[in-house]
């Protein structure tokens, strides 16, 4: 069987998942991936036969995307030509990991594929929302990557076809502590927005994993560290707590290993929002935005003896059996 993945990198989680997933793929077929879009900053050791610029995301300073640049980097004849292009025909199988591209290689070419990730867990109206729903965010989470079936992931199983997240190997083996320091992932802040913050809060000791840093050093209390994987996976392991966007696989990780979470959404970003509607429900501490009161919310949080919710681990076998066995009318 030949096997179709289509990885979206608008960010780090996506190809993520597709690493945890290859080896178990393997045992179905063989695997060609396609990376559409180029924000991902993370190494990876899956086998890339096919690129595209796609669509990909631009930060702003403190916590917003910029969507002026999204807009202006978006090249719609470069994607029609790469979907085009895309040999999907030669595949048995085609997974698409919201990648738009995909998608329309798909539709052109009249062929079926399985979304399979998190955004597909939108497909269902039972997935949790924010109190204001955006009808331009509806629409990019139910058709931007529209597909014949869908399999999706999610803190907890709001629908039949929505399975838990892909917790990596490494957490799932760990020896957890509790070493004291925060770990702190926000791609979307620049250093200067969250710096006198986390210096105000001197007994507390924060690991900083920021864009832009080229090798790990220390100031006060803050130890910055390079985006790198393996650095960060030791840090969350054994760390208080983790301080991070409102993404999913990050947040899963943190609630898997029973570590406190502070979520803060990148501004105007509806699928982070809802998210962060779905984790407030669980407990998890939800802020829209950064104040001068973020030095105090730290603080009691950091003392803060309740407990917090646990996210379970997807069985992979079982998530895939579904995949492959559940949908065979879709394939040739």
């Amino acid at each position: 069987m030949k096997i179709f993945y289509a990885v979206q990198a608008t960010g780090n989680g996506h190809i993520s998942r597709a690493q945890q997933l290859y080896p178990y793929l393997k045992e179905f077929g063989e695997v060609d991936f396609f990376l559409s879009g180029n924000n991902s900053n993370l190494n990876h050791s899956i086998p890339i036969k096919y690129r595209s610029k796609g669509c990909s995301l631009h930060y702003g300073k403190c916590g917003g995307l910029n969507y002026a640049d999204v807009l202006k980097n978006i090249k719609p004849f470069m994607m029609f030509k790469d979907a085009n292009a895309l040999p999907l025909e030669k595949y048995d199988v085609i997974i698409n990991d919201f990648d738009f591209v995909t998608a329309l290689a798909c539709k052109l070419k009249k062929l079926p594929s399985v979304q399979l990730g998190h955004q597909a867990s939108f497909q269902s109206d039972a997935t949790p929302r924010p109190e204001k729903k955006s009808i331009v965010g509806e629409s990019i989470l139910k058709h931007y990557a529209r597909a014949t079936n869908y399999i999706g992931f999610h803190f907890q199983s709001y629908d039949s076809f929505i399975v838990p997240p892909v917790i990596k190997e490494e957490f799932i083996r760990a020896e957890r502590k509790n070493l004291g320091h925060i770990t702190v992932y926000l791609p979307s802040f620049q250093k200067h927005c969250l710096q006198s913050t986390f210096a105000k809060l001197k007994h507390i000791q924060f690991q900083w994993f920021l864009e832009g840093t080229e090798s790990i050093r220390i100031e006060e209390n803050i130890t910055y560290f390079p985006i790198n994987q393996d650095l960060f996976n030791k840090s969350l392991i054994n760390s208080h707590g983790l301080i991070t966007g409102g993404g999913f696989e990050t947040p899963s990780e943190a609630l898997f290993l029973e570590k406190k979470l502070i979520s803060i959404p990148i501004k105007n970003h509806y699928e982070q929002q809802c998210n962060a509607a779905a984790l407030s429900k669980m407990g998890v501490k939800v802020l829209e935005d950064v104040g001068d009161d973020f030095n105090e919310i730290i603080e009691t949080w950091y003392h803060d003896k309740n407990n917090h919710p646990q996210v379970l681990s997807n069985h992979i076998p079982q998530t895939l059996e579904m995949l492959f066995d559940t949908y065979p009318k879709i394939y040739n």
